[in-house]
């Protein structure tokens, strides 16, 4: 029965996490209104946002497996969220040939990949970090 509780209990936890992260990533920039722009049929800013879920996936999952208590994998979780945000605000940062808000907000696919593919790559950098 243990067994079932460790289960439940990482999951729930790690989906909790999960909603947290991405409350925090539209939070992180107020400008940017993915979900609406989601809703309007915008293919770059649902890349924007499901790269940041699925890196954060990627990232949790890494958490869940080498932590050694929930407590542990709460910590590497934020750890983890804020490491993509902290990413994604650099991003922006260093494209000053371009606006990464506004290729999203003008649905440019090119940017929405490189967006997916840098979150991506950032949580499973950061997921081979967990590994101790």
């Amino acid at each position: 029965m243990n067994l079932y509780i460790n289960f439940l209990s990482y999951l729930g936890v790690a989906l909790l996490l999960l909603v947290l992260g991405i409350i925090l990533f539209t939070i992180s920039t107020p400008k940017l209104k993915e979900f609406r722009l989601i809703a309007e049929k915008n293919v770059t800013a649902a890349m924007s946002l499901g790269g940041k879920v699925i890196g954060l996936a990627i990232v949790l999952g890494a958490a869940a497996e080498y932590s050694v208590s929930l407590i542990d994998m709460v910590i590497w979780g934020v750890i983890g969220i804020v490491s993509q945000i902290i990413v994604f605000i650099l991003a922006e940062v260093i494209t000053i040939r371009f606006s990464i808000h506004q290729a999203i907000e003008e649905d440019n696919r090119a940017v929405g990949t490189m967006l997916l593919s840098l979150s991506l790559a950032i949580g499973w950098i950061l997921a081979k970090c967990l590994s101790y």
